[in-house]
């Protein structure tokens, strides 16, 4: 078994700053990339941004420069650091890592329950 566990939505102003984590756990052989994606209402789930096993990063044009993924020593923690955040920001945050569980040669990837962030005065 493999849990995603997001963590650090809320309500912020615009302009205001949040940082969600994403622990993964379980029967973790190796992970070879985690990220972030959201879907606002009405809207398909997009990409915001993904970090590989080798630290490489990549980030939607909409928020490079506003949005920051890094990963903790243990790498099977991720985080977002948000700033700078807009009405259009509001969306429901889903963490996702791409992994290969233990006792299995296949790669699966995994999501969370997805966070609430909604940027509004």
């Amino acid at each position: 078994q493999v849990q995603l566990v997001e963590s650090g939505g809320g309500l912020v102003q615009p302009g205001g700053s949040l940082r969600l984590s994403c622990v993964a756990s379980g029967s973790i052989f190796n992970i070879y990339t985690m990220g972030w994606y959201r879907q606002a209402p009405g809207k398909q789930r997009e990409l915001v941004a993904t970090i590989t096993s080798g630290s490489s990063t990549n980030y939607a044009d909409s928020v490079k420069g506003r949005f920051t993924i890094s990963e903790a020593n243990a790498k099977n923690t991720v985080y977002l650091q948000m700033n700078d955040l807009k009405p259009e920001d509001t969306a429901v945050y889903y963490c996702n890592a791409v992994l290969r569980p233990i006792a299995t040669a296949a790669t699966y990837s995994y999501w969370g329950q997805g966070t609430q962030v909604t940027v509004s005065s």
